[in-house]
């Protein structure tokens, strides 16, 4: 719990103690418990001093005092109170949950766009080509590493943007990943063409302006031996979009920074059809690798493409007509 953080409720302990068991769990659950904060704060405005005066319609009132225009957002602070409500009839302490309310539907879901390999080699040599800008340095080499490293291995940018150089386990052709979303580190392996990329970035980096740089230096930096913010990433990546000339499905949004660890995990996919491997059978080793903390989380990103659904039909064609052959022989 942060020191700065004090619930002052007649709830504040099992609030504290919901959030140290969420932590324990190895959630973040910073967000969550800024959510947590806004419900104590209501409970004292409201004068609310015992369970049984938290009831449905207080509930509803705090959620709808709360303006939340978009679903997805409204739908997260009201997930986030019912799983507390949960805990508390988990430990006996309340008999139902007082959230009754429905989550709002969203009108649509964004569907993102995948990048193919074309689509990526034409976005890493814009990068490369980027100019040195004011004091920034190495802008287009470290930006043309870093998009490859987003789309050749489904990192989160804060994750690369947090990677040290002592990250890169050059010998064992491993990245390091430190307590990333849910307080886990986990180890990334990467192939032949991505090592040399990063072992000359690494050298790169090593000899910035002819001094000795630490390996707790960031292995993305463009000035000061700062690292790069996901913020100036994004903005980056924006500004190279429109110089893609992309073709853009009808209904499809402009391409956001995350959909290319989308591409990376529809790429698994379609690896794995075209190799005849069991995807249901691998989903698991695919969530390890991309850091999540289920299966539930990963199969969010396995959108369909042409090429997917192309090897998917071409695998179900074989186990049609292999199952057609056995009811023939019978």
């Amino acid at each position: 719990m942060s020191p700065h953080t004090s619930f002052q409720s007649f709830l504040g302990p099992d609030i504290e103690q919901f959030i140290l068991h969420k932590r324990s769990l190895g959630r973040r659950y910073d967000v969550e418990q800024k959510t947590l904060v806004l419900l104590d704060a209501y409970l004292l405005q409201k004068r609310i001093g015992r369970l049984s005066e938290v009831t449905p319609p207080l509930v509803d009132e705090f959620l709808l005092s709360r303006p939340r225009s978009r679903p997805r957002s409204y739908n997260h602070l009201r997930c986030t109170i019912g799983r507390f409500f949960s805990y508390l009839v988990d430990r006996g302490s309340l008999a139902a949950t007082p959230l009754q309310s429905p989550p709002r539907r969203s009108r649509y879901d964004r569907a993102p766009y995948i990048f193919d390999t074309a689509d990526a080699r034409r976005l890493f040599a814009l990068a490369k080509a980027l100019p040195d800008n004011g004091s920034t340095i190495e802008r287009g080499s470290t930006y043309f590493v870093l998009f490859a490293v987003l789309y050749g291995l489904g990192l989160r940018v804060g994750e690369a943007c947090r990677l040290r150089i002592k990250d890169v386990d050059r010998d064992r052709q491993l990245l390091i990943i430190r307590e990333t979303k849910f307080y886990k580190s986990r180890l990334v392996p990467f192939g032949p063409k991505l090592e040399a990329l990063l072992n000359e970035h690494v050298r790169r980096r090593q000899m910035d302006d002819a001094r000795a740089v630490s390996d707790e230096a960031p292995l993305f930096s463009l000035r000061g031996g700062r690292p790069v913010s996901p913020g100036t990433v994004s903005q980056t990546f924006h500004a190279l979009v429109p110089k893609l000339h992309l073709d853009i499905a009808p209904g499809v949004p402009n391409p956001h920074l995350h959909d290319l660890r989308h591409a990376f995990a529809v790429g698994v996919l379609t690896r794995w059809y075209r190799d005849g491997l069991d995807p249901q059978a691998n989903l698991l080793a695919l969530s390890t690798f991309m850091g999540h903390a289920d299966v539930s989380s990963t199969s969010v990103y396995l959108s369909t493409t042409p090429a997917l659904l192309e090897q998917a039909n071409r695998r179900y064609e074989a186990f049609a007509a292999a199952t057609l052959q056995e009811v023939i022989s019978s």
